[in-house]
C-alpha cells in the first residue's frame, strides 16, 4: 500500500498546486488555508470547494498535491515543518507517520471541544490511529481495511462455509486442493509490513512492545508464538509457491490481476479492487461472470477462535503547529470530516468513511455492497506500530522478511529483530 525511500536531498521541493482554485473574489481579505493532500481522483478538492463556500468568507482552501508514495509525503512535511514553514495549515496525513510528526511538536494540539465532535460515531481503528500517547493529535477523516476476497465457485469446490470465519491454515489447504494461486502482497514495500503485522496482530501480538520508547530502548515483540506464526504461514505460502511466481514481486494491483486470472481463488486487499473489477467489466477487459462470482469476507484468522487484526490505512486530517491560522484550519477540518462529505468521498473516489454514519449513505451502499463489512473490519482494525521510529521498523521488517520463501518460523523472527534493533542503535544501517 505505502512505499518508503531514503531522504536523498536537504532542499525540499514545494508540492505541486492543485487545480482548486480559491473560491470567492481573489482580492478578499480572508485567510488562505493551504490543505496539502495526497493524490486522489479529485474528491479532496471538490470538498475543499465546498467547505470555502460554506465558510461564508471565513477562509477559502487551496489544495496542493504531495508526492504520490507515502515516504516521499512524509519527507516533504517533515522537513517543512523542522524548518517552521507556516504555510502548512493542513494536511492528510498516512496514519503510521503521525507519531514522528506529533513527537517533536509538528502538529498543533487539537482542541477540546473539536475532540469531542470529530471523534463521534468514528470507528475504533481510526480512534487509534489518530492517537499518540493516548491523545487524539489527529482528526480522523477516511479509514481503510483489507477485506477477504473469493471466488465463490472455487470457495464452494473446496467446501469451505464463507458465512463463517476462515483461517489461513483453511485457505492455504485450499489453494493447495483446487491448484489455484493465493494472492498476498509479498514485494518488498509497505505491503509486506502491512501483512506481517495484520498476522502477528491477528495472532494476538505485536510488532512494537513499548512504541513510546526511546530508540535505544525500542523492544519488538517478533520472538513470541505470534511471530513464529506469522512467520509460519507466510513462509509456507511462499515456500509452497501457493501465491504464484509473481509474489516476491506482487503488490495489491498484481495480487489483483492473480485474483482476476484463470488461477484466481483468495484474495486479501483494500476496497478498490471492487470499484477496479466493476470498471474492467464495463470497458470490456473482464467478464460480468467474474464480477458474479466474486464474494467478500472479513480478513482471515491466525486462531480459529480469536478474530483478526485486520489492516488499517487510510488518511487522517493533522493542523501544522506553525500555522498562523491554526483555529480556523481545525473549523475547516471539521467541515471536510462532517459524515456527508465522507460519504460523497468513499462513493465517488473509493475511500472507505472513519464516521460510521457513512455507511447508511445510500449512494455508498449502492457503489460498494460490501460495505457493512468494511465497517465491522474497521470496528477490529489493528494500526501498524505507532512510533516515532515507524519508517526504520517498517524498512527493516522488509529487508529481513523477503522473500518469502526464505522466512522460517525459528529463525526469521529472530533475525529481524537483531537488524531492527542494531539500526535503531546505530549500530547498522538499512
Amino acid at each position: 500500500m505505502r512505499r518508503r525511500t531514503r531522504l536523498v536531498s536537504t532542499a525540499v521541493a514545494i508540492a505541486v498546486v492543485g487545480g482548486l482554485a480559491a473560491c470567492g473574489d481573489s482580492g478578499s481579505s480572508a485567510p488562505t488555508l493551504t490543505w496539502y493532500i495526497n493524490p486522489d481522483d479529485g474528491g479532496q478538492a471538490q470538498i475543499a470547494k465546498e467547505c470555502t463556500e460554506a465558510a461564508d468568507g471565513a477562509y477559502t482552501i487551496e489544495v496542493s498535491v504531495l508526492p504520490r508514495d507515502a515516504s516521499s509525503q512524509r519527507e516533504q512535511l517533515a522537513r517543512r515543518l523542522a524548518a517552521k514553514d507556516s504555510s502548512i495549515d493542513l494536511m492528510s496525513l498516512d496514519p503510521p507517520f503521525i507519531p514522528e510528526l506529533a513527537e517533536p511538536g509538528f502538529l498543533a494540539p487539537v482542541p477540546d471541544d473539536v475532540k469531542d465532535r470529530v471523534t463521534q460515531d468514528v470507528v475504533a481503528g481510526a480512534l487509534a490511529g489518530a492517537t499518540w500517547k493516548d491523545e487524539l493529535v489527529t482528526v480522523p477523516f477516511w479509514a481503510n481495511t483489507q477485506l477477504l476476497w473469493y471466488r465463490k465457485s472455487v470457495a464452494a469446490a473446496a467446501g469451505l462455509d464463507m458465512t463463517q470465519p476462515v483461517t489461513w491454515d483453511q485457505l492455504i489447504d485450499a489453494v493447495r486442493t483446487q491448484d489455484v494461486y493465493l494472492a498476498v502482497q509479498g514485494t518488498k514495500a509497505e505491503s509486506l509490513t502491512v501483512w506481517i503485522n495484520a498476522l502477528v496482530a491477528s495472532a494476538g501480538g505485536e510488532i512494537v512492545v513499548n512504541p513510546t520508547a526511546d530508540a535505544q530502548d525500542l523492544e519488538l515483540g517478533l520472538e513470541s508464538d505470534a511471530g513464529r506464526e506469522a512467520a509460519r504461514i507466510i513462509g509456507t505460502i511462499g515456500k509452497e509457491g501457493l501465491g504464484g511466481p509473481g509474489l516476491p514481486t506482487e503488490d495489491e494491483n498484481a495480487g489483483l490481476s492473480v485474483f482476476q486470472g484463470d488461477k484466481g481463488s483468495f484474495m486479501v486487499n483494500w476496497p478498490f479492487v471492487w470499484s477496479a473489477t466493476k470498471a474492467g467489466v464495463e470497458d470490456g477487459t473482464l467478464t460480468q461472470a467474474l464480477l458474479d462470482d466474486i464474494g467478500w469476507a472479513l480478513y482471515p484468522r491466525v486462531d480459529a477462535a480469536t478474530p483478526a487484526g485486520t489492516p488499517y490505512g487510510g488518511i487522517n486530517l493533522g493542523v501544522g503547529a506553525f500555522s498562523k491560522h491554526t483555529d480556523l484550519a481545525y473549523q475547516a477540518a471539521e467541515c471536510i470530516v462532517t459524515p456527508e462529505h465522507q460519504a460523497y468521498y468513499f462513493a465517488t473516489n473509493g475511500n472507505p468513511a472513519s464516521n460510521t454514519a457513512a455507511y447508511t449513505d445510500a449512494a455508498v451502499l449502492e457503489a460498494y455492497p460490501m460495505a457493512p463489512v468494511i465497517r465491522e473490519s474497521l470496528e477490529q482494525a489493528v494500526p501498524r506500530p505507532q512510533t516515532p521510529y515507524y519508517n526504520d521498523v517498517s524498512i527493516g521488517l522488509q529487508e529481513t522478511w523477503h522473500p518469502p520463501s526464505s522466512v522460517d518460523p525459528d529463525s526469521t523472527p529472530r533475525r529481524s529483530t537483531d537488524f531492527i534493533t542494531a539500526v535503531l542503535r546505530g549500530e547498522r544501517l538499512l
